[in-house]
């Protein structure tokens, strides 16, 4: 009697293989790139359409007068060039490879594409690696992927729109709540607190900064985002990352000002700085926790 010995392999069996960890990672971290850049060019505009049609809807306009177009989801309408309306093919959508060898023009008109799509792509798949590298093969590094994903969408959205969708920043907090209930990365106190403190303590800030200035400083998507760092990350490393952020933000935004005469008056997206610093806290946490408790003398 003949008898199979053909097994798929284990989680324990991939992740003590590194080749196949780190190219399994890196192949589906790339399509995860280009799905990010759907999610960036696309989800910005289902918002607007949204909002769109419920002021429509509150001032109960006339269907004759309310703006017809083209609803826009995630999955539809397919991509095409917007310069000749190609439709995009499967050969012409493999991230990193169709941008190259198409040598970054449409195979139509010959219009430009943006290398920004590949350089995401790319990004995405080598943050991918470097937490896995960092974090270790394990289970909780797996995890950790989504949290880098949702990290690169809404600092690319916040620095093209100034907008963090909740629809991201809002999942990623409660992801974060629920993996750290079974202690992922951190234990379920640390994470709960850490994010009732991420959100209070910037709400405090900009209610501080509007009854001083009379303005607002920074938006409600900033609150979430860092609630949702503090859900993944624990209450702890909490300071590290409005220091980070604070510190990034500061250079970048006084580089702005001095070489590209950016006014004061024009606002700057804060969530790509928080967005980064909380990716560093997740790569560096401990050697982070060690520094900032050695230097309060905890």
């Amino acid at each position: 009697m003949l008898t199979d010995d053909f097994s798929m392999p284990t989680l324990d069996t991939f992740l003590s293989t590194p080749w196949l960890l780190y190219t399994t990672v890196a192949l589906f971290s790339l399509c995860i790139g280009s799905f990010l850049n759907v999610v960036i060019l696309r989800l910005p505009k289902m918002m607007q359409q949204g909002w769109r049609c419920q002021c429509e809807e509150f001032l109960e306009l006339p269907e004759d007068q309310r703006k017809s177009e083209t609803r826009v989801s995630l999955s539809k309408p397919a991509s095409t060039c917007p310069p000749c309306g190609h439709k995009i093919r499967a050969w012409e959508n493999i991230p990193v490879i169709s941008w190259l060898v198409l040598g970054g023009k449409c195979s139509s008109c010959k219009t430009r594409i943006s290398p920004r799509y590949p350089i995401i792509e790319a990004l995405t798949a080598v943050f991918a690696v470097a937490t896995i590298g960092l974090l270790g093969p394990t289970t909780s590094a797996l995890w950790a992927l989504l949290f880098v994903y949702a990290l690169i969408a809404l600092t690319v959205i916040d620095f093209d729109t100034q907008l963090l969708p909740d629809s991201i920043t809002l999942p990623l907090m409660w992801l974060g709540l629920v993996l750290n209930y079974f202690g992922v990365l951190t234990s379920f106190e640390s994470a709960f607190w850490g994010a009732v403190a991420g959100y209070l303590s910037l709400w405090s800030v900009y209610w501080l900064f509007k009854l001083v200035t009379g303005k607002e400083g920074m938006g409600y998507g900033d609150f979430k985002l860092l609630a949702a760092l503090g859900a993944w990350l624990g209450w702890q490393l909490l300071p590290a990352v409005i220091l980070l952020s604070s510190l990034v933000g500061a250079v970048v935004g006084i580089s702005l000002m001095v070489f590209r005469k950016h006014g004061r008056e024009v606002p700057i997206p804060f969530g790509p700085y928080l967005a980064t610093a909380g990716l560093l806290c997740l790569w560096f946490g401990n050697e982070i926790q060690r520094f900032w408790f050695g230097f309060l003398g905890v």
